[in-house]
């Protein structure tokens, strides 16, 4: 399933996932609570259908999954690694492998840093500054584990 960011019903899922409540979203926009209270609700079964099916398909094993929040926690099966799944306003729908990285050789440098930046920002979690996407990874993803 493509899950398409710019969508309004994307848009209150952000929203709410940042703190903002059905009322005060429904206030904004001009719109019933009722009608917010649907959409999140057909927004949050989107969500977790792309999380499903990008698990299926990186052949992650399901442990934990928060359509609120746009999360999938698992394990590869054959990387035998934790994995996460999430999804990002900026950065759309993300698998994350937990590894060693060479983080200063590799050409995917920058972009990692602004992915994990991103995606601390955009749940509000305070990862400590650091030049390591590998090291910055293990921060963010601890505290979302913690959180669910």
């Amino acid at each position: 399933m493509f899950l398409q960011t710019n969508d309004k019903q994307f848009g209150f899922w952000a929203l709410r996932r940042s703190g903002e409540s059905n009322i005060g979203i429904a206030n904004r926009f001009g719109i019933s609570r009722q009608a917010v209270s649907r959409a999140l609700l057909l927004m949050d079964e989107k969500i977790e259908t792309t999380l499903r099916e990008m698990a299926h398909a990186n052949q992650i094993a399901i442990e934990k999954i928060d359509a609120e929040r746009g999360i999938l926690l698992g394990r590869s099966v054959p990387f035998q690694t934790a994995a996460i799944i999430f999804v990002s306003e900026k950065h759309g729908v993300q698998v994350w492998y937990e590894h060693d990285g060479d983080c200063g050789s590799c050409q995917r440098y920058t972009e990692c840093i602004e992915l994990l930046w991103d995606y601390a920002i955009e749940l509000g979690v305070k990862i400590e500054k650091t030049a390591h996407p590998t090291k910055m990874a293990e921060e963010l993803f601890e505290k979302i584990r913690e959180s669910m």
